[in-house]
């Protein structure tokens, strides 16, 4: 069984995060809130307190604790802005995880390690302009041809979408399951910013999580290599799920924060 008692090391993580981000980020925030503006900088300053890889092994890269110590920051985080924690929810709870489950080796030593040692970014493709909840209404497409697959599609309301490097992406590889929406006909792919037919943007003028970066990005004939193809094709459907529940207990941890800077404003 889970112990949800917090060990020296947990206390020692809370304390720490308090120091750094009550001197980094709580006195700007309020401006970044304003402005809109999401501050790049912040990135290698969790990568340097070992956030972005904080319950993931240090043999791939991380700073080794354990999933409690994921909700432990994730509660710190929120503590002073929801944004901080949605960065963590989606390069390490929705697509870190995710390849630390379902990856093969080579792609946790191409992706996952730079990842955990926040060398690149990373987040997590499923929503797109006219399918939210409903992940079997995605229009997304991977055709295969020979030793690789061809991407068309958009993605939307995607945190850190105008500043991740990886993305882990939605889409179905079987047209005809597609037609009757039968979620087996869907796979997932690890796609980098640099692949060709690849673009990004941010939204502007959101109502919440306003020094956060929430976008798009389209993918026009994206050519990703079969090794890309994480799990097998038709598992896309089982790997995203699996990616949400990771993302749902940080967004749950992080709520804990909010409610507690609520009590103390």
């Amino acid at each position: 069984m889970l112990n949800f008692e917090l060990g020296d090391e947990h206390h020692l993580l809370e304390q720490s995060l308090r120091e750094w981000a009550s001197t980094a980020v709580a006195p700007r925030i309020r401006e970044l809130d304003r402005a809109h503006h999401f501050d790049r900088g912040l990135l290698p300053q969790m990568a340097a307190l070992g956030l972005l890889g904080i319950c993931i092994p240090s043999e791939y890269g991380g700073a080794g604790m354990d999933y409690l110590a994921l909700g432990v920051a994730s509660e710190e985080l929120e503590y002073v802005d929801t944004s901080l924690r949605v960065i963590l929810s989606v390069h390490t709870g929705l697509n870190s995880l995710t390849l630390l489950s379902w990856g093969t080796e080579d792609q946790k030593q191409r992706y996952l390690v730079p990842q955990a040692r926040g060398e690149k970014i990373a987040t997590y493709g499923l929503t797109e302009p006219s399918a939210g909840s409903d992940a079997r209404g995605i229009q997304t497409t991977a055709v295969r041809h020979g030793d690789r697959y061809v991407l068309n599609g958009e993605k939307m309301w995607i945190s850190l979408a105008d500043v991740a490097d990886n993305y882990i992406v939605f889409a179905w590889t079987d047209l005809e399951k597609k037609k009757q929406r039968d979620p087996s006909g869907m796979s997932a792919f690890i796609v980098e910013r640099a692949f060709s037919g690849f673009s990004s943007g941010t939204l502007k003028e959101k109502w919440g999580i306003l020094a956060g970066n929430t976008g798009f990005f389209k993918m026009e004939d994206v050519e990703v290599p079969r090794e890309n193809l994480v799990g097998t094709e038709g598992e896309g459907f089982k790997i995203a799920m699996f990616a949400l529940d990771q993302g749902r207990y940080t967004v749950a941890a992080g709520a804990t924060g909010l409610i507690k800077a609520c009590r103390d404003a």
